[in-house]
């Protein structure tokens, strides 16, 4: 097994994985609330985690990667209701959506997909649990309680204080008379007139969100597990309130590593219903191809904030292109390899890359190295350099889930935009010479080929992985 690194949010910092099991790996990623199709921010999310499993699984390591279903709260109560349809129609409709729509950015299901609903029972035996030690506790209106002050250690992975919260919560948290404490948040919510409910200790009622992972993730993966994932908006109060309750109620250590995603920001704002930049996977699907989406967030560091444009997207398409344009060109002049002969070089330095906390983009770095190298070995004909950068390249883009189309099917995407009067590799040479100019410190030069190719129909982008290009609208 490779080992690695990785950024842990509760310590702020990278640190090198040591698994519970040696050469296994438990990973538990909180999923959807499957009340509507999801939107490119949950892209993300699917997508960063397919990817560390793949690569995690290509170096040896047994995963084994759960992600929920919330299958059951307020806003799939209120829209199925709005519906005039079941709450069971409702999130299977959703549910298929989902897994179609991962299924079309190329990620492989999870090894469990647990649902909420199927989990209620467990989720009542943690919180009669936690009531009988303390630390819940039931309420008057058949509320059940997690009490904060409780737990020792609340605060930890958010690095907040519960009593820097509480001074300045006065006008900001709603506090329920209910409550001890005005961060106390409910493991138990009572049943309102014509809401679903299941029959408990405390009467009828449903779990509360935080509940249900807590109980999802230590019956699928044990009372303690490895690593811990989710979108960065999960990190306080959900994963928070999740430790305080998984520690509380079994007395063990509940996670040992916690991964965090990125924001996905529109317009520099974070992606929201509310200021109306919200964006389905199919919205985008309608107007990209949907490995264009897949790379686009590959070729960003899983932590990092992106933001997302229809510019964005192609560039993405057009530095994805470039891989289909390089297979194309060895496919029209020689046979598919019979043998996989490797550049170990080149495979040690993505796999660098991928091992320091799955750097993506630096790995894509290393892609378009060969890229180059290729293009060139085929322009001189030098057939066994060709085949051993061809081989090289195939093997680590499957890594990443990327190129796993039929070339000529996923260049015919560029359908409506401009014609090109010229070759990819007369683009390529162009290229070239731009770079030879820089180099040269002859930017001038530099700027015209850039102007020259604009004129044409091509726009340059200097990217961290080099120059790509794309038809001009």
């Amino acid at each position: 097994m490779q080992p690695f690194v990785l950024y842990n949010s509760e310590q702020r910092k990278k640190v090198e994985f040591v698994p519970r099991q040696e050469g296994h790996i438990d990973l538990y990623v909180c999923g959807m609330t499957v009340y509507d199709y999801c939107h490119i921010g949950h892209a993300r999310v699917m997508v960063a985690f397919d990817i560390i499993t793949r690569y995690l699984r290509s170096q040896g390591w047994k995963v084994r990667y759960v992600r929920n279903i919330t299958d059951i709260d307020d806003k799939i109560i209120q829209r199925a209701n709005e519906n005039n349809e079941s709450i069971q129609d409702l999130t299977e409709r959703f549910i298929q959506a989902m897994n179609d729509d991962a299924a079309q950015l190329g990620c492989f299901a999870p090894d469990q997909a647990p649902r909420a609903t199927e989990y209620i029972a467990q989720m009542q035996t943690m919180i009669s649990d936690l009531v009988d030690n303390g630390a819940a506790y039931p309420a008057l209106n058949g509320d059940v309680y997690f009490q904060v002050d409780k737990f020792a250690k609340y605060g930890r992975l958010s690095g907040r204080k519960l009593d820097d919260m509480q001074a300045g919560a006065s006008e900001r948290v709603d506090v329920d008379v209910e409550k001890k404490h005005p961060f106390d948040f409910v493991l138990w919510k009572h049943a309102k007139e014509n809401e679903p409910f299941w029959p408990s200790p405390w009467g009828k009622g449903r779990p509360g969100w935080h509940i249900e992972c807590s109980a999802m993730s230590t019956c699928c993966l044990g009372n303690h597990f490895d690593i811990h994932g989710g979108g960065s908006d999960l990190l306080f109060p959900h994963h928070e309130n999740e430790i305080a309750q998984s520690e509380a109620a079994t007395g063990e250590q509940y996670v040992n590593y916690w991964m965090h995603v990125g924001f996905i920001n529109v317009d520099g704002e974070k992606m929201s219903k509310s200021l109306g930049n919200f964006f389905t996977i199919r919205d985008v699907m309608d107007k990209f191809h949907p490995e264009v989406i897949r790379y686009f967030i590959v070729s960003s560091h899983y932590r990092s904030p992106v933001n997302f444009s229809d510019v964005a997207l192609k560039e993405a398409k057009s530095a994805l292109s470039r891989f289909y344009h390089a297979f194309k060109a060895y496919q029209q002049q020689y046979a598919e390899p019979t043998t996989q002969n490797l550049d170990q070089a080149l495979v040690s330095r993505f796999t660098a890359a991928m091992s320091d906390d799955f750097n993506t983009s630096e790995a894509l770095a290393v892609l378009f190295e060969i890229i180059k190298e290729l293009n060139r070995a085929i322009k001189e004909q030098q057939a066994e350099q060709a085949q051993l950068y061809y081989s090289t390249l195939r093997y680590l883009v499957d890594i990443l889930g990327l190129v796993q189309h039929d070339v000529d099917e996923f260049l015919k995407s560029d359908i409506g935009q401009v014609e090109l009067n010229l070759t990819e590799a007369q683009i390529e040479d162009f290229i070239q010479q731009r770079q030879d100019a820089k180099k040269a410190k002859n930017f001038s030069q530099a700027d015209q080929i850039r102007q020259d190719l604009l004129d044409l129909g091509v726009v340059l982008e200097d990217t961290r992985q080099g120059t790509i290009w794309r038809r001009a609208d």
